[in-house]
């Protein structure tokens, strides 16, 4: 938000793990679409015009508690870095089957709960200027 906060959402499994909103490329999808589909599916946000591609990517091995989505030959995700800069606080609706809550929290607060790396080095992008804002 423009006050400094990210979004954080708490899965159901494992339940100490806490991202960002994140998601699936659907077949014949591009990243910017999954991205909007996700956070419109994840939160009921509709990111419009206003979703913002960070040029990036990262590649990372899938953690033990999502093998089982995968076939066993795959053992790594790719990761593309996307953002929604909004203006306040938005009331959300959750998939109640994929995250158990939702908290706004400060840049500090956000890189102490996130479970994953990716998602820090992702906010740290967007907070520190390095997402490049391509729309």
């Amino acid at each position: 938000t423009r006050a400094g906060e990210v979004l954080m959402l708490r899965r159901r499994r494992p339940p100490w793990f806490w991202q960002s909103v994140t998601g699936s490329l659907g077949w014949e999808e591009t990243p910017a679409e999954a991205a909007r589909r996700e956070l419109r599916e994840e939160t009921g946000l509709d990111a419009g015009a206003r979703l913002v591609d960070c040029g990036r990517s990262v590649m990372f091995p899938i953690i033990p508690p999502w093998k089982s989505r995968y076939s066993p030959a795959v053992r790594f995700n790719r990761e593309h870095w996307f953002a929604l800069p909004l203006e306040s606080r938005r009331t959300l609706r959750l998939q109640p089957h994929e995250h158990r809550e939702y908290r706004w929290m400060s840049f500090d607060e956000s890189l102490r709960r996130l479970s994953s790396w990716s998602n820090r080095d992702a906010v740290a992008a967007v907070f520190g200027g390095s997402c490049r804002g391509r729309r």
